[in-house]
């Protein structure tokens, strides 16, 4: 890994701890302020605070970089490296006190994920990875491990973790949907970031969410691919600019995308 490229991972998982410190301020508070935005989805205060945070990180550090936030668009001229931050993904999951959530912090340079940092502090793990250098991950504060994908070969052996119903029949995967839930061996919805790491920690073989936006993915790619495993949208093209996102293990990819579009 270059000098430059540890630099950025080393300036994201600094930014993870700072975000971690705000989020676990915060979750299960009384005085918790939940607001609902235009699409319907709720947003608190948590996640406002953890961006602008994030954000003022980053212009202190890089003031020339720009920066997509879920919850403030677009800051700063285009760059060839940009910050793509969501402060939660999983904020219903916050909101109602479930612990799976986490900031997921990503840096592409030329439109390609090259650093990726998801952090969830109420299940006691974050997760990483820099191109050319490896994913990991750290359980509880214990020491990082190498992460690697299954070698599951068969869809008959797999193991598949969906999303909710909301967006397959939009996406045209209602049928791909039914196909991985029955020809596939196990199927749960682990949720949100969490079913795309498991993709990468090699105890699920399958992933898929319809509708995503970049900050919800783009600190997923570079984890997945450092781990030897495949994410692309649901029609094989890249995933960032795809609004949707499925996670193999690689081997199971051209089966899994052939589901998809049937």
């Amino acid at each position: 890994m270059s000098e430059s490229r540890a630099a950025d991972l080393a300036l994201a998982l600094s930014m993870a701890d700072l975000a971690d410190a705000i989020t676990m301020r915060l979750f299960r508070s009384s005085s918790l302020r939940v607001e609902t935005k235009p699409d319907l989805t709720p947003v608190t205060e948590a996640d406002q605070e953890t961006e602008r945070a994030l954000r003022a990180a980053l212009a202190a550090e890089h003031p020339g970089d720009s920066v997509l936030g879920e919850e403030f668009g677009t800051t700063a001229a285009a760059s060839r490296r940009h910050w793509i931050l969501d402060p939660i993904d999983g904020t219903k999951n916050y909101v109602r006190g479930v612990p799976v959530w986490a900031t997921l912090i990503a840096l592409a340079i030329d439109g390609e994920p090259v650093v990726g940092v998801v952090s969830a502090p109420a299940l006691g793990r974050r997760w990483w990875a820099a191109q050319g250098a490896g994913a990991y991950v750290t359980e509880l504060g214990g020491a990082p491990r190498r992460l690697q994908v299954s070698g599951v070969q068969r869809l008959a052996d797999a193991s598949f973790s969906g999303s909710d119903a909301v967006g397959w029949t939009e996406r045209g995967a209602a049928t791909g949907l039914t196909v991985l839930q029955e020809q596939t061996w196990r199927q749960r919805a682990y949720g949100d970031f969490w079913s795309h790491l498991l993709v990468a920690e090699g105890a699920v073989d399958i992933a898929a969410e319809p509708e995503l936006g970049a900050w919800d993915m783009a600190a997923l790619i570079p984890i997945v691919r450092e781990a030897g495993g495949s994410i692309t949208a649901f029609d094989g093209t890249p995933a960032l600019s795809g609004g949707c996102a499925v996670t193999t293990n690689g081997l199971l990819h051209p089966e899994v995308l052939a589901a998809l579009a049937s």
